[in-house]
């Protein structure tokens, strides 16, 4: 799963999510990506489950990337404990994701095999997404 290895700190406060995203709206490694198309936190987990339907459909051929990844801590209290008592502990990670980010990107693959593999990928994913082609894309 992924998680990072050390922190500064371990709790972090919620925050907001407003306005689109300013960096990472682009394709920069791979022709065909996914787009979220609305804020949302994606967990370590859902990342992962994405990431294992891409690989499978395009049979290890190809290249993938990830390009976000879950840094934000998330606290939970535990089950039936009264109200108080400060914090709860880190109990997973987080991505922020704000509309417009490139999640995944996919490369070496024919389009038809690579937009499959992500549409698969968006079905794991808890935001609304939209495949995207690189612009300069010429089917060979």
């Amino acid at each position: 799963m992924l998680q990072p290895k050390k922190t500064k700190y371990r709790k972090q406060q919620k925050g907001k999510m407003k306005g689109n995203s300013g960096r990472g709206n682009q394709l920069a490694f791979g022709s065909f990506g996914i787009k979220a198309m609305e804020p949302c936190w994606l967990t370590g987990r859902q990342i992962e489950a994405a990431r294992q339907a891409v690989t499978r459909h395009m049979k290890r051929e190809g290249q993938l990337w990830i390009r976000v990844f879950p840094d934000k801590p998330v606290t939970k209290k535990p089950a039936e404990v009264r109200m108080g008592k400060g914090k709860g502990a880190p109990e997973y990670f987080v991505a922020r994701v704000s509309p417009g980010r490139i999640l995944f990107e996919a490369e070496g693959v024919p389009m038809d095999i690579a937009k499959e593999a992500l549409r698969l990928a968006a079905q794991k994913l808890p935001v609304k997404c939209k495949i995207v082609v690189r612009r300069d894309y010429i089917e060979s």
